[in-house]
């Protein structure tokens, strides 16, 4: 196999700009076949993106002998039924994030995947993007000395109700499993997970302040790595701004990043700072992507698995399930 060909289940938002058009652009990989339950749609994004294959049924495309790979790009609430669907016929799968409703339904996927012989990827893209992988650069050239803590802050402005005057399926838990703490928290926690290896207690409290819609929109806590090394957070999702900060703080100096925020990866010591602004790609999940493709064909390894999406899962399951219980 010279050339991975991919087929998308869920061609929305997501697919347009920051998936979608990678998986044309990165180098022995090719985008086959898009599928949407409205057909229409399915058509126009394959006429609009030069794809060559559109469906209406997820079934069809996995089944489609010229498809090789499944990227499934619906909201959570179908991630564990199409993967178990592309596993049984044999096909990689690469699943949008949060990797699934809850931690169970994430050990489902990875069972079957491992019983069906085929590997397992999660979106969680910012694992591969240069601006991160500066702040791991400088976490293990030592250059802030041995870690002792992280802590993170995130707060935006509260979404809005649809045109339809429903709330988007992001703050509905039966369709996200969470809030916006599932959708966009989980970025930041996947990263630290990344930076720093993985979480092995949590303890958090969830609530919702605004009281507008069904899922938390405030999520705190603290929580252990596996090094000792120790973390707190803070989610506010009805808040007047939108900004998020990280510090990882060790015994020579500290890193400050933003997981979301254009900012530069600062590198602060006693009597220096130093900036690094490193641009990300346009279409973001291109690396993350491009690793993958290297693994399906042999020639490296993708940092983001189902195993490291898991974890990722429980940590946001152990802060937010008193509030659901």
């Amino acid at each position: 196999m010279n050339t991975i060909r991919w087929g998308i289940i869920g061609c929305g938002d997501v697919t347009e700009v920051k998936s979608g058009p990678a998986f044309q652009l990165v180098e022995n990989s090719a985008l086959t076949a898009v599928m949407r339950r409205n057909g229409e749609k399915a058509k126009d994004y394959a006429e609009r993106h030069g794809v060559p294959k559109w469906y209406d049924k997820a079934d069809d495309l996995i089944h489609d002998e010229e498809v090789d790979a499944v990227y499934i790009a619906t909201p959570p609430s179908s991630h564990k039924a199409y993967t178990l669907m592309a596993a049984e016929a044999g096909k990689p799968v690469y699943v949008e994030k949060p990797m699934a409703m809850d931690t169970e339904e994430c050990r489902q996927m990875v069972e079957a995947c491992f019983r069906h012989n085929v590997p397992l990827f999660t979106a969680y893209y910012r694992r591969t993007l240069p601006r991160f992988q500066k702040v791991k650069e400088l976490l293990e050239a030592g250059e802030i000395g041995e870690v002792r803590f992280t802590s993170s802050q995130q707060t935006q402005k509260q979404v809005e109700k649809n045109d339809d005057g429903q709330w988007p399926w992001r703050v509905l838990p039966e369709v996200s499993g969470g809030g916006l703490f599932y959708d966009v928290g989980a970025h930041t926690l996947d990263l630290l997970d990344y930076l720093l290896g993985p979480v092995k207690s949590v303890k958090g409290k969830a609530t919702n302040l605004s009281a507008d819609y069904p899922a938390e929109d405030t999520v705190s806590g603290t929580w252990e790595f596996d090094s000792g090394v120790v973390g707190t957070g803070l989610w506010n999702y009805s808040s007047y701004k939108n900004e998020d900060m990280n510090r990882i703080v060790g015994t020579k100096g500290e890193i400050q990043f933003s997981t979301f925020d254009h900012q530069p990866v600062k590198l602060i010591k006693e009597t220096s700072e130093q900036s690094f602004m490193i641009d990300h790609p346009k279409h973001i999940q291109y690396y993350l992507i491009e690793s993958i493709v290297k693994q399906l064909l042999g020639e490296g390894t993708s940092p983001s698995t189902g195993e490291t999406a898991l974890r990722t899962n429980w940590v946001m399951e152990e802060f937010v399930k008193d509030y659901y219980q």
